[in-house]
């Protein structure tokens, strides 16, 4: 009797211990308390290019800038699409049929900064690239594995989301309102075989990149500022059978953070507040330290070293792009001449916040009297002509203190001013020389604030109170 009774209690107290274990696993990965927080690896991190030679100051941005110029023909280009939208709209609106192109150009450029994501269930982890500019996000994919599912690529060594093993991956019927209406503008396909195929994409990128592949709706697990997890249900992928190009070197595809209904930013933003920020460190630096990407609001006051300013983000006005209303920029205390139109998103000009982009672009009537201002200050160093490099002023920096050089500040119509460091616009590019680090841009055209001017600031998207929120930050 005695040994049945303690046989019981065993049985009890492993029961117990299972259901508590069980809790604590759920409530490791379910419940969530402050921001979820991924890391964000540069694209010159030691992380990502492992034993590869590390390339020379001058290559580094030398390469950087040749994904801007492409970059901002990404921009220009989908601004233009937007607008030849808007008046195709405007001179059919007594149409009701809408037609769908068979195949779709996309114009891109690819982003500097990468994630590692978990996708499906159980998670399956890559490497991403972060964009605010674009909307969809999507991996390398297999969906419908034969025999040769489990073959590694050796030529290329990406990871491969392999669909048939996650249970949460649901594809988007091709005859779906969803395909046919809301995923249009992110280049859904027209062709449907049978009702429930699945929705199609195509992409055809400005530098010869591409990708091919299907919509489908998928669990992401982040982690949390705790050291929990969590998991967001029904987020939009594209599962990329396949796709080409120098744009994803590294990469197993892209996280977009643009402004859009279907965008990762939008769906964890839901989840966290409807914010999300990140904070970059100078990525010319050879130190290895971290960047990250927040969702929730960003609580940590100690990394701020200064007052948190706000402005207003004008989300839609340049879609899907985060616009701001610049009014002007100053010099020395002084406002510099520069027009309105320059400012104005409806005349063709108007101001987004890019982290994509690493330069800061300037149309011309804007770009003159900021380089003539700043030129002024450093025009007792030499200057040097560097092949390769569209940056139009550059100086043999031997000598060189910042104090020499004026604040720049941009002002903001509603009275905000963003007050970057001077190294974040006279900026390193190899030893000894630096470079004024402005590009110009042709008009009409919209003016981008690139991540070197970003840098060392903690930059915040408040998505349902449509503002920013920016403040000088060590990030670390």
């Amino acid at each position: 009797m005695m040994m049945m009774m303690m046989m019981i209690m065993m049985k009890r107290a492993l029961l117990i211990i299972f259901l508590i274990s069980t809790l604590q696993c759920q409530a490791s990965v379910v419940a969530f308390s402050g921001p979820a927080r991924i890391e964000l690896l540069h694209r010159h991190s030691p992380k990502l290019n492992g034993n590869a030679r590390p390339k020379t100051q001058l290559e580094r941005i030398k390469e950087l800038v040749q994904s801007d110029m492409t970059r901002q023909k990404m921009i220009s280009h989908k601004r233009r699409q937007a607008c030849e939208s808007e008046t195709s709209i405007n001179n059919n609106n007594n149409n009701t049929a809408v037609e769908m192109p068979l195949r779709a150009g996309r114009d891109y450029g690819t982003g500097q900064y990468f994630v590692q994501f978990k996708v499906g269930t159980p998670p399956q982890k890559f490497t991403l690239i972060v964009d605010t500019t674009t909307e969809l996000t999507w991996v390398n994919c297999r969906y419908r594995c034969g025999r040769n599912c489990n073959k590694k690529n050796t030529t290329t060594h990406r990871r491969v989301f392999k669909a048939h093993l996650s249970s949460s991956f649901k594809t988007v019927p091709c005859l779906s309102q969803m395909c046919k209406v809301d995923l249009m503008n992110l280049f859904s396909l027209a062709r449907c075989p049978t009702p429930l195929d699945p929705c199609a994409y195509d992409y055809r990128y400005i530098d010869g990149s591409a990708a091919l592949g299907i919509f489908a709706n998928e669990t992401v697990t982040l982690g949390l500022a705790n050291r929990r997890k969590t998991k967001l249900k029904n987020v939009l992928i594209g599962c990329s059978s396949s796709f080409q190009g120098q744009s994803f070197a590294n990469a197993d595809g892209v996280v977009g953070l643009a402004y859009h209904k279907y965008s990762f930013a939008n769906k964890a933003s839901e989840k966290f507040g409807g914010k999300f920020s990140y904070c970059l460190v100078d990525h010319l630096s050879h130190k290895n330290v971290s960047n990250y990407l927040m969702f929730g609001a960003s609580k940590n006051e100690s990394l701020l070293s200064g007052k948190v300013r706000y402005t207003k983000l004008d989300l839609g006005l340049i879609s899907p792009f985060y616009a701001v209303n610049v009014m002007g920029i100053s010099i020395g205390g002084v406002m510099l001449k520069i027009p309105f139109t320059v400012w104005d998103a409806k005349s063709g000009g108007g101001t987004v916040v890019d982290s994509g982009t690493s330069l800061t672009f300037l149309t011309e009537a804007a770009y003159k009297p900021v380089m003539a201002a700043l030129e002024m200050s450093v025009s007792k160093f030499e200057r040097l002509s560097l092949n390769g490099l569209p940056m139009e002023y550059c100086f043999n920096s031997k000598g060189f203190e910042e104090s020499l050089v004026p604040k720049l500040v941009f002002h903001f119509t509603d009275g905000a001013r963003f007050e970057p460091y001077t190294k974040s616009y006279v900026i390193d590019v190899a030893d000894g020389v630096k470079c004024l680090g402005f590009v110009s841009q042709s008009w009409p055209g919209i003016s981008s604030i690139g991540n070197i001017m970003q840098q060392n600031h903690l930059w915040e998207f408040d998505l349902r109170k449509s503002k920013l929120g920016f403040a000088p930050s060590t990030c670390t």
